[in-house]
């Protein structure tokens, strides 16, 4: 074989190696906006989903709602809200207000009328996220209880305490799907789950 052919097919394998290198590069790159491919998402119809209920292929051993006093609570706040629509009062909807400590009767009452950062609990409630129902502790004072007088002092600031906590965020199905169908996504949140007493924050 003479020089000028090998040169000429070694220059056409070059040419097919950057040609091949190229349409790789083309298909890796994604134009600003495109829809990309989901092999892997979960897509489901209104009928396959129970009402306040997550996908069957969410939940297991080790993947539990239940444990988290969020969710445990939310029964007991609905009797009570029930209990109170019988009676025709409205206690869940009063304005907050800082109450006094009262301490013969701390022992029959629950950690979050004795403490001297007093909260309440409400259901906070979203359609698109699993759990759909969560009990949300609200700081009552701004200040906290002074032990001696049983009244509020702005010598503390209450300030709510947090729990990160893994949820399910329920979104419309990435294109080509059909309309209506909806898939699930993994989200973490804070949950205000009680209340405690710190250092007013002072300027410099």
């Amino acid at each position: 074989m003479c020089l000028c052919t090998w040169k000429g097919n070694f220059g056409g394998w070059l040419g097919a190696l950057a040609l091949l290198s190229a349409l790789a590069l083309c298909r890796c790159l994604r134009r600003p906006g495109a829809h990309p491919h989901h092999p892997h998402v979960h897509c489901y119809s209104a009928g396959e989903l129970q009402d306040g209920e997550a996908p069957a292929h969410f939940v297991s051993r080790s993947l539990r709602w239940d444990h988290y006093v969020p969710v445990q609570l939310v029964p007991q706040l609905e009797r009570l809200q029930d209990e109170a629509r019988r009676r025709r009062r409205r206690r869940h909807h009063r304005e907050r207000a800082c109450p006094a400590l009262q301490l013969r009767a701390g022992l029959r009452s629950e950690p979050n009328e004795r403490s001297i950062s007093p909260w309440r609990y409400r259901i906070d409630e979203d359609e698109n996220r699993y759990p759909r129902k969560l009990a949300f502790a609200e700081c009552l004072c701004d200040g906290c209880v002074d032990v001696k007088t049983g009244r509020e002092t702005t010598s503390l600031n209450s300030v709510a305490i947090h729990q990160t906590m893994m949820v399910l965020r329920r979104k419309p199905c990435p294109r080509p799907s059909g309309p209506g169908l909806v898939t699930f996504e993994v989200d973490y949140i804070k949950v205000p789950v009680g209340c405690t007493c710190v250092l007013p924050r002072t300027g410099r």
